[in-house]
């Protein structure tokens, strides 16, 4: 028998109090607060179900096994954990004194099914105008953020969103914990890899940022950005590495640039921040905004176009597409939402080439201001 087969026989057996939310395709997320307090997320809601450890220890043996398997081990210096199932769930754990009340563990689970844009359309996450128009900034080579807050379907657009990436293309995925399933066959796929328990050996978001612009890529992907790397991710944009892409959390677009600035800021390089702002304006073209709404449902909320700087010195932001609160209801009795776009016209249409805009769906060609012909 294979480790990789004994890791996952010997996962079930300790996780057996867990398994049936593990293996039902409905639940996203399990969080263990304590060995007889669990809660799963399902359909977009936080349930509490009547599942326990047997106590403690079991719980406890549960979240070591898995951090074995990994190569990890807790000790009196690190108590926050990261680690992956053998299906590709993610695991964090955090142990006591930084948990008050014990040992907190969170699964999210890995998603077998690949959610492509036409389904996300379906949905309603975002329109099928909303989808023509991102076809469009992609095949464009735009540098562009998906933001949004936490569970609020971030990893799911950006890996749809990549069927628009040419297949010619190489792409050099990078993340602190792969969760990136691109629709593409050529992809590089890079992640962090922690301290041993000497603290040698880390290899970080950056150092694989670094790395990844001697694998000649020709876009740079990057599964979230959190820190000191945002400021390399701008200057790769800036150099030449058009049509990049990242997730980044933060509740608006401009939020969004106010947050890129302050972990530019934590690379600890020596740049005014009118100098900083210039280079974030030059990088980053578009932002498209998710929010998870009633229900659970993760909807686009907003796509802004990121433009130079205004005399103030401020990024100058022009929202595209926006939701729009219609008066209409559902057959539940509540409101309902349609991303519309704002009439604002693009600068995306000055950047595209003729065949390009030529080639675009109908429903843009007032977007970019096209003539129809009868």
């Amino acid at each position: 028998m294979t480790s990789q087969k004994i890791f996952e026989t010997t996962i079930r057996h300790y996780l057996a109090p867990i398994i049936e939310y593990l293996d039902d395709p409905g639940v996203s997320e399990v969080m263990v607060n304590r060995f007889d307090e669990i809660y799963i997320e399902k359909a977009g809601e936080l349930i509490r179900v009547p599942a326990a450890f047997a106590d403690i220890e079991h719980y406890e043996a549960a979240a070591n096994n898995i951090l074995q398997f990994t190569r990890q081990s807790f000790n009196s210096d690190k108590t926050l954990m990261d680690a992956r199932l053998p299906d590709g769930s993610r695991v964090h754990v955090a142990k006591s004194p930084c948990a008050r009340y014990g040992t907190v563990m969170t699964i999210r689970k890995f998603c077998k099914d690949m959610l492509d844009i036409d389904w996300l359309t379906e949905l309603g996450t975002l329109t099928p105008q909303a989808k023509h128009f991102i076809r469009m900034a992609v095949e464009g080579e735009q540098n562009l953020l998906v933001t949004g807050g936490t569970s609020s379907g971030k990893t799911s657009l950006l890996n749809a969103l990549s069927v628009f990436i040419p297949s010619t293309q190489r792409i050099v995925v990078i993340e602190d914990s792969a969760e990136l399933q691109l629709q593409k066959d050529h992809v590089v796929s890079m992640e962090t890899k922690a301290p041993d328990r000497f603290g040698r050996g880390a290899v970080t978001i950056r150092d694989l940022f670094k790395s990844s612009l001697r694998l000649r890529p020709d876009r740079i992907i990057i599964g979230e950005v959190r820190g000191g790397e945002a400021l390399d991710m701008i200057q790769a944009m800036t150099s030449g590495h058009g049509g990049s892409m990242g997730t980044l959390h933060a509740n608006n677009p401009m939020d969004a640039m106010n947050r890129l600035e302050t972990m530019a800021m934590m690379a600890k390089v020596d740049l005014p921040l009118t100098a900083l702002r210039g280079q974030i304006a030059s990088a980053i073209d578009m932002v498209v905004q998710m929010s998870r709404h009633d229900g659970g449902k993760r909807i686009v909320t907003q796509i802004t176009e990121i433009g130079a700087l205004g005399e103030n010195g401020r990024h100058g932001l022009k929202d595209l597409f926006k939701l729009d609160k219609s008066e209409k209801c559902n057959e539940n009795g509540k409101n309902t939402f349609e991303l519309r776009w704002t009439g604002e016209r693009p600068e995306l249409a000055d950047r595209l080439s003729n065949e390009q805009l030529m080639s675009c769906d109908e429903s843009l060609h007032d977007i970019f201001g096209l003539v129809t012909s009868e």
